[in-house]
């Protein structure tokens, strides 16, 4: 997707997000994944639960049975490629066809939820809309993917990994 969207649609690495690694991006990073993991997560959670509505446990259950060695290149694969396309390529190249960043911004957003709905179901889809909004929004701030993937792949990692560790411990007894 990188190599494309360079070598046919002659975007930079910095208009996709792509740009020197700086300490600033590590502490973003870490700085939005304790929002993600402390705050919103469970807040998230607590919603769902008030509204009467699915949570993650669904998808969860139909990713118990994959080795935790799978599931953390999943996530660190998932978390990176969804960044790059959700947020750099996507926003750049609709903002470039479109004129605008916050269309751009929103195109990409919707069909990020919509993605996540077949492994999570709607409800939960609708917290990763809030969720890649807010990703969306200091992405358009900071022009810089790294905090957005070290975050994502993170909060996914305790959201899915860990989350499973337990469950996966029973399945072995």
């Amino acid at each position: 997707m990188v190599w494309l969207a360079r070598a046919r649609e002659g975007l930079s690495l910095a208009a996709l997000g792509l740009v020197p690694l700086r300490w600033q991006a590590l502490a973003w990073g870490a700085l939005l994944a304790v929002f993600f993991v402390r705050g919103f997560g469970p807040a998230a959670y607590a919603v769902l639960h008030a509204l009467g509505a699915r949570d993650f446990a669904g998808g969860l259950d139909k990713l118990c049975g994959l080795p935790p060695w799978l599931l953390v290149i999943a996530v660190v694969i998932g978390g990176t490629c969804e960044e790059v396309l959700y947020r750099g390529y996507a926003i750049a190249r609709l903002e470039s066809l479109t004129g605008s960043a916050w269309l751009a911004a929103l195109v990409p957003l919707m069909v990020f939820a919509v993605a996540h709905v077949p492994l999570w179901g709607v409800a939960p889809a609708l917290t990763t809309f809030f969720a890649g909004g807010v990703f969306t929004l200091f992405y358009l701030w900071q022009g810089d993917l790294a905090p957005n993937v070290i975050a994502h792949v993170a909060t996914d990692y305790v959201g899915i990994v860990l989350a499973l560790r337990p469950r996966q411990g029973q399945d072995a007894n």
